[in-house]
């Protein structure tokens, strides 16, 4: 088991943020990452059907025999996280938890905004999350039109920031100095992000608190990969072309995306299936 991959599940392309952060703090672990583009973006639907896709997708990553779950999506977070930890015996990590740990330890003056999409800022899981630390205020605001952008390959268009200044002023009155980035995609937003809220605001994404999380639980779990062999990165998708998620991928993560497969899952009907060989390290 200790040599089986990580599985890692996003609805799409934003949870390659969070694949790269593991493959930068843990290089000897293999992965298996799994993108729900069929479905994607998981923000504006019934948080009933993002949890049907997602476990759909995760019991897939189950049967390929990963030792880990990484979800890397907060609206399936928000949505399936308890069923899915009650469903499967392999660990399972979110991006929530760890964003919010760190948000509280950063923050100066105790005013956190959170950004995210329409279903995850409804799902009101992020004040669920910060419940342990009362003494904070917390603002949020959903950003619907966000991943768009990001699956469009827009991250500096006149669009995107008057878009961003729309959504993320009310934030910047309310005088936080941090701000939760709530959705895996939005990384790729910092610069547009950043600009608009300004230099004292602090950015908390999760994918590199997310990694830690991961390092932590295989390191306490003793399953850490121990193969002398080197790791293998796979990457698959449940869309029925693979060319727009290597197109995103390469745009945002370089070359190291070079190959992706289509997989079925038991809620989705591929009419054709393309098998390509893993990449190796």
């Amino acid at each position: 088991m200790s040599d089986a991959p990580i599985g890692i599940f996003d609805s799409g392309v934003g949870g390659l943020t969070v694949a790269r952060a593991v493959r930068d703090q843990l290089p000897q672990e293999s992965i298996l990452y799994i993108g729900d583009t069929r479905h994607s973006p998981y923000g504006p639907k019934p948080l009933a059907d993002v949890r049907r896709f997602a476990l759909e997708v995760l019991d897939d990553l189950v049967e390929q025999d990963v030792k880990m779950l990484v979800i890397a999506c907060n609206t399936a977070s928000a949505a399936m996280l308890r069923d899915a930890r009650e469903r499967y015996s392999v660990p399972v990590i979110e991006v929530i938890q760890p964003a919010v740990r760190t948000a509280v330890s950063v923050t100066r003056n105790d005013r956190v905004g959170v950004i995210g999409t329409t279903a995850t800022i409804t799902s009101r899981a992020y004040e669920d999350a910060f419940a342990a630390a009362p003494h904070l205020r917390l603002f949020t605001q959903a950003c619907p039109e966000f991943v768009e952008h990001v699956e469009a390959g827009d991250t500096t268009s006149d669009e995107l920031v008057r878009l961003a200044e729309g959504y993320l002023r009310p934030l910047v009155e309310q005088d936080i100095d941090t701000l939760v980035l709530g959705c895996t995609h939005y990384p790729f937003l910092k610069g547009a992000i950043s600009y608009v809220v300004g230099d004292g605001v602090r950015l908390v994404s999760s994918d590199t608190e997310t990694a830690n999380d991961v390092y932590r639980t295989l390191v306490g779990r003793g399953i850490q990969r121990t193969s002398p062999l080197p790791p293998t990165y796979r990457y698959e998708a449940t869309g029925e072309s693979a060319e727009e998620f290597l197109r995103l991928a390469d745009r945002f993560l370089g070359p190291e995306v070079s190959r992706v497969e289509l997989v079925e899952t038991g809620t989705i009907t591929i009419p054709a299936r393309a098998r390509l060989q893993e990449d190796h390290s």
